[in-house]
């Protein structure tokens, strides 16, 4: 479904999908599981309307740079392997020690639309990222991390939010911290423990149709030349890389 959807470059087509594993994939993004074996009757309430439209934003994504128009590798086809991977790094790191200007392009539009969500990272994962960030042409921050990661609402329920959610167990310390330091009367128990949990989870969720994206930086690295002000938020336009 996620890689149908990628391919569909009109906003004008419709995208259905059918569940073929609902013994070992749930299906979020299809139709209810009933309809795997019973196909002809989904397809005849489709053919005379018998449904509700879904709008699902999806995210745009332009390069400009060197090094950047190799022909893409399409990883749901094939994995690099690691001979492949410290090719492009001596690559990569051959072209900065040259002319900058060498081989630079022009502003590139990928045709493919993301449905989930984008991750911008090394190509061996081992390596961490070194690049200054602008969210909706704000201010540039330098930053060194895992990788960033910016998805729409309907990615909100899976990788971005197994990025960002917070443990019980996590809530739980900070709030005795919080009570220890300010000597306020904080319940501790279980049951407000667990509310808090799924209150700040939940706000890490919102709409498919939302056009906002939510920018997660994967494991920050802070230090003298580094920052993190923002480790995560929404980008009601654009979020710019500059990759150092």
């Amino acid at each position: 479904m996620l890689l149908v959807a990628s391919k569909v470059l009109s906003k004008d087509k419709p995208v259905v999908g059918v569940n073929t594993d609902p013994e070992r994939s749930e299906g979020h993004l299809c139709l209810p599981v009933r309809y795997t074996h019973a196909f002809p009757e989904a397809l005849k309430k489709l053919c005379c309307g018998e449904f509700r439209w879904l709008w699902r934003q999806r995210i745009r994504l332009h390069l400009e740079g060197t090094g950047i128009n190799p022909t893409p590798v399409d990883l749901h086809e094939q994995q690099m392997s690691l001979e492949q991977h410290s090719q492009a790094h001596r690559i990569t790191t051959m072209l900065r020690k040259g002319n900058p200007y060498e081989s630079f392009s022009k502003p590139n539009l990928l045709p493919i639309r993301s449905l989930n969500e984008i991750f911008i990272g090394e190509s061996l994962s081992s390596r961490a990222s070194y690049y200054e960030i602008s969210v909706d042409d704000g201010p540039w921050e330098k930053q060194k991390s895992s990788g960033l990661s910016i998805c729409t609402g309907t990615g909100s329920k899976a990788w971005s939010y197994n990025i960002n959610k917070l443990a019980e167990q996590a809530v739980e310390e900070v709030l005795n911290i919080g009570k220890s330091q300010t000597g306020l009367d904080i319940p501790l128990n279980r049951d407000f423990i667990e509310k808090v949990t799924d209150l700040y989870n939940e706000s890490l969720v919102f709409s498919p149709d939302d056009r906002r994206m939510f920018f997660s930086i994967r494991e920050p690295i802070v230090n003298r030349v580094f920052s993190s002000s923002r480790q995560r938020g929404f980008a009601s336009k654009s979020v710019n890389l500059l990759r150092l």
